[in-house]
């Protein structure tokens, strides 16, 4: 589990948690300090490393901007380096077959650079540069959903999409293009 808690039954947990079937902290899950601020996403890989994004700016005492991977045992993953991160929330994270994570919030920068709320990372953490959204979303996004032909819908608060009237949602193909042949309208 994740939010804006501290503690859960009765127990020192900062904005991250795991809990047994019968709703007992699991007692194996050790986040160290956990989260520095509120965790808003949480999604398991198939090799049960979980990816956690939200508002924090570190992760158990160690920096790492609104993402970072931690192993099953809720130890910090050091071979997941996201590098400085995005520069806002990040609300949502969807993992591909492949293991790249993409991730949509309200950030417009990632490591720096540009990129308007949505972007994908490789398995490591580093920037997939082959995924292109162009000037993104004009607002923030709050949902991603992954389809079984690869691709995304993206929904949120957003007019424009890639300077685009899209209305809150539009859809991307693989490579972050716009999927013209989904009709969003402008909302």
């Amino acid at each position: 589990i994740g939010g804006f808690f501290t503690s859960v039954n009765g127990e020192t947990h900062n904005h991250i948690a795991r809990l047994n079937s019968d709703g007992t902290i699991d007692g194996t899950f050790d986040t160290g300090t956990g989260a520095g601020n509120n965790v808003w996403t949480i999604q398991v890989q198939s090799d049960d490393k979980i990816v956690v994004g939200g508002f924090f700016t570190s992760f158990d005492g160690q920096t790492h901007n609104r993402i970072c991977r931690l192993n099953a045992d809720g130890s910090l993953d050091n071979t997941f380096d996201a590098g400085v991160g995005p520069d806002a929330n990040v609300f949502k994270t969807v993992i591909q077959d492949d293991e790249k994570i993409i991730i949509g919030g309200f950030f417009e920068n990632l490591n720096g650079q540009s990129q308007n709320r949505v972007a994908r990372l490789n398995a490591d953490g580093t920037q997939d540069v082959s995924f292109n959204v162009g000037t993104g979303a004009s607002a923030s996004v709050r949902a991603l959903l992954l389809q079984d032909d690869g691709k995304l819908l993206v929904g949120g608060f957003f007019g424009t999409f890639n300077g685009s009237a899209h209305g809150g949602i539009v859809r991307l193909n693989n490579d972050g293009s716009t999927d013209n042949t989904f009709i969003s309208g402008s909302g």
